[in-house]
């Protein structure tokens, strides 16, 4: 009886050291892979939080304008700017958010999209920047890698999953141990390496929550999960609205085909046909009409306007603001002026609206100025978290070598963490797949390939 009483808890305290090694290891071979990555995330992000002080500040010169009388008609912008681009034809028509703000026209030749702002009193040119070439948007692109092509955009998609088991594994790591420091204050001096682990710690636990709020309000814009969680959402009925356009005939374009912005929720959704027998009989209405068709119906100033490229097209009104209360999207006939789909925030699913209240919190756009102070500290603190943990690797990596934490004594501890690995590569399948390969060269290929080995100890 005796061996057995004294065997067990010297069982349980190798388990519990088998179990925090394990967690330390994934935690840091996840940490060494996406650094580069998370602290892109970081400083793009803070930089697209600020999109509209950057653009009245920097780019003030072709938002911003000074009011002169009569506004000009949409249509009369639209074929300035349409001429500012030779060969080219308006797509969309952002109408002025303010009597202070430019006219925006999208127009499209052989060359591709280009913006073109316009005054709209005066009907001056003010600039005229590719559409691919806009700051704000090369940010977001970049933010997503997307700049870069399509696989490295899954790379984003990856680091977001391992962002996640990032700050599981970090609040495990850091869950208080009768330790005296390290918990919710700072040990040591910069020149000590407890320093660096306990500032390390203490950020990421602080901080944690919010940065796990980004990566999975981030999951919605990824190639791969986005599409599919999309695709999944409407097919069981918790995306947009699909009944709503059941007694509408649809083209093969998708919203988000036509709008230079559209929400998450709807820009799957299918673009209606205008009324292709009064095509042959009546003239469009044209985008004057439609923009005040738009108005009548409630649309608050600063809509985009998307007009038809056909004979079948529609004209398409949606605004996305800060507000998501105002979120709507109206596609008109361009023959009758009729709405034949009039879809708003209210509309959608409960899921659907939490999806879009992520993604607008995640932008720093649902409670002003709190909300980007808020998301920018996340930001400043995985920059943080990042610095730290380099800095503390550093001073404990031993020379010549990797300084990789020790496997656990149990090897029978990766069992439930298989499961857990399981189970999120279900829920996030890129993310999963790559922590289930980065385990698989730790388990297999490090262990019976010497040089490996010992250069990763």
């Amino acid at each position: 009886m005796s061996t057995i009483t004294a065997a067990g808890p010297a069982e349980d305290a190798a388990s519990g050291v088998s179990l925090y090694r394990a967690i330390w290891r994934w935690h840091f071979f996840a940490g060494l892979l996406v650094i580069p990555f998370m602290l892109n995330l970081a400083v793009t992000g803070s930089l697209y939080l600020f999109k509209e002080e950057i653009n009245n500040s920097v780019f003030g010169y072709r938002y911003i304008v000074q009011p002169a009388g009569q506004a000009l008609p949409a249509e009369q912008v639209a074929e300035i700017a349409a001429a500012a681009v030779p060969g080219s034809t308006a797509t969309s028509y952002k109408d002025p958010a303010g009597p202070e703000r430019s006219a925006i026209v999208t127009v499209a030749s052989d060359a591709g999209a280009t913006l073109v702002f316009v005054n709209p009193y005066d009907g001056k040119v003010l600039d005229v920047v590719g559409s691919t070439d806009e700051f704000n948007y090369v940010v977001k692109r970049i933010h997503s890698l997307a700049f870069f092509g399509g696989t490295t955009n899954r790379l984003i998609e990856i680091t977001g999953g391992f962002a996640m088991v990032l700050v599981v594994t970090g609040i495990y790591l850091w869950w208080p141990r009768r330790q005296t420091g390290g918990v919710v204050s700072v040990r040591g001096t910069p020149g000590r390496r407890v320093f660096w682990r306990d500032l390390h710690a203490v950020t990421g636990a602080f901080a944690g929550v919010l940065i796990f709020f980004l990566a999975i309000t981030g999951m919605p814009w990824s190639g791969y999960w986005g599409a599919n969680a999309n695709a999944w959402l409407t097919e069981h009925g918790l995306g947009y609205p699909v009944q709503l356009w059941d007694d509408v005939p649809k083209s093969l374009k998708v919203t988000e085909d036509i709008l230079p912005k559209s929400g998450w929720i709807i820009e799957k959704a299918p673009v209606p046909l205008s009324d292709i027998a009064r095509a042959q009989s009546a003239k469009p209405i044209g985008l004057d009409k439609a923009v005040e068709i738009a108005r009548r119906l409630g649309m608050a100033p600063g809509f985009d306007m998307a007009i038809p490229s056909d004979e079948t097209g529609v004209y398409t009104a949606s605004r996305f603001p800060d507000d998501l209360a105002d979120e709507r999207t109206i596609h008109i006939d361009q023959y009758s002026g009729k709405p034949l789909i009039d879809i708003g925030f209210n509309q959608y699913p409960f899921l659907g609206k939490m999806i879009e209240w992520g993604i607008n919190v995640h932008q720093g756009q649902e409670w002003g100025r709190f909300n980007q102070s808020l998301m920018l500290a996340t930001c400043l603190a995985i920059v943080l978290s990042c610095v730290t943990g380099v800095i503390m690797w550093w001073k404990r990596r031993p020379a010549g070598r990797l300084g990789v934490p020790p496997m656990p004594p149990k090897r029978s501890v990766y069992y439930g963490l298989w499961v857990i690995t399981t189970i999120f590569a279900v829920a996030f399948p890129m993310s999963g797949l790559a922590i289930v390969a980065m385990i698989a060269f730790d388990q297999i290929v490090v262990r019976f390939v010497p040089v490996l080995k010992r250069v990763l100890a």
